[in-house]
């Protein structure tokens, strides 16, 4: 019986470790599951803080790739909290919030230059994102109001890459972006990851961009990829289609 105690407490120490280890690796997938989609927001959120910063020090080839990485995490983030089915009121905040810094005022900044007139254009860039992510809720299922600022953004990034920065040009296009995103017009949810196999290849496809920075087409790819969304929005990229 002596030697029997210390045997028998060492299996049920055993067990009490083995059940604690598996209780935590639950917890641990569980926090996995509730935080994924959150992880690309926050992910986002760098890109675009990265950008700014790449912006401010004149490194303008790097500040716009950073913002298209953005866009591919923003269309990652949504379909990956649905799949898991770990919506939540923090993690829509969190997203607005990553994308008002990474469509907002990184994007904005392409358009800065010591005219006033620019760096007021810049302030109504921001101040038309803010008020299309804050106040622009259309109340009806996969439907936006408002052109959604990642496009605006991704076409203003890419034009700037393809005509080297070029003011007249991106002045006039910022304008249009703004109209487009205060607009009463309806576009649909684009659910790209979680919809036909072909848009699930444009997403690879853009990916694929990400590691060719240097190639000029790359940025081509997103330019008609935001486009496409703008001209043909419901007949190509509509959820129900």
């Amino acid at each position: 019986m002596i030697l029997l105690t210390p045997t028998s407490a060492f299996f049920q120490d055993a067990n009490k470790l083995l059940l604690n280890e598996q209780a935590n690796w639950v917890h641990l997938k569980e926090f996995a599951r509730k935080n994924a989609a959150n992880s690309l927001s926050v992910a986002n959120m760098l890109m675009g803080m990265a950008s700014i910063l790449c912006s401010l020090n004149g490194h303008h080839h790097a500040a716009c790739w950073l913002v298209l990485i953005g866009y591919l995490l923003d269309l990652a983030d949504g379909a990956v909290a649905r799949q898991l089915n770990a919506c939540s009121a923090l993690g829509a905040k969190l997203d607005d919030f990553a994308d008002f810094t990474t469509f907002g005022i990184a994007t904005s900044l392409i358009l800065r230059t010591p005219s006033l007139l620019d760096n007021i254009l810049c302030m109504l860039y921001v101040l038309s994102v803010f008020t299309r992510l804050c106040f622009f809720s259309s109340g009806i299922p996969f439907m936006y109001r408002g052109l959604p600022c990642i496009y605006s953004s991704a076409i203003l990034v890419c034009v700037s890459l393809l005509t080297g920065g070029n003011m007249a040009v991106l002045r006039i296009l910022a304008v249009a972006m703004i109209i487009f995103m205060v607009s009463q017009s309806f576009y649909p949810h684009d659910r790209v990851l979680e919809s036909q196999a072909w848009k699930k290849v444009v997403y690879i496809g853009g990916i694929a961009m990400v590691f060719c920075p240097s190639f000029p087409p790359a940025c081509v790819y997103y330019l008609l990829w935001s486009v496409s969304y703008i001209l043909f929005p419901t007949s190509l990229w509509s959820c129900k289609v």
